[in-house]
């Protein structure tokens, strides 16, 4: 999977908008404003950081040692880096499912409803 890739299947994903908040090299996706993904569009090699349970995290880690590495820049608990060309497509597109799955549990009631009224 490469980096236009993983963002067409993160675009693909029901309420998600992407944008440049931070400054013009980090992509961010956001599920109705809350960010799930994000991505350095000048990091080589290509990787991106992914919300992710804390124990799944670290039993990632040690499973894919080298090629998913705790968030760089972002809380190390919750969040991993997956360089993207060192994991395989199916295990990337799993992780994405799950950090979005992650954040659109943690939705209050108003964006629950929100949510579901998007089709």
């Amino acid at each position: 999977m490469n980096i236009e890739e993983f963002r067409a299947y993160c675009l693909s994903k029901k309420g998600v908008t992407e944008g440049l908040p931070f400054d013009e090299h980090t992509l961010v996706f956001k599920v109705l404003g809350k960010m799930f993904a994000l991505t350095g569009l000048e990091r080589l090699p290509p990787q991106v950081n992914l919300k992710c349970n804390p124990d799944y995290a670290v039993e990632l880690r040690e499973k894919h040692d080298g090629a998913i590495i705790p968030g760089y820049h972002m809380s190390k608990v919750h969040w991993n880096t997956v360089i993207i060309d060192q994991v395989p497509p199916k295990l990337i597109i799993h992780l994405v499912n799950h950090s979005y799955d992650l954040v659109v549990s943690k939705f209050t009631k108003k964006l629950k409803a929100e949510f579901e009224a998007l089709e």
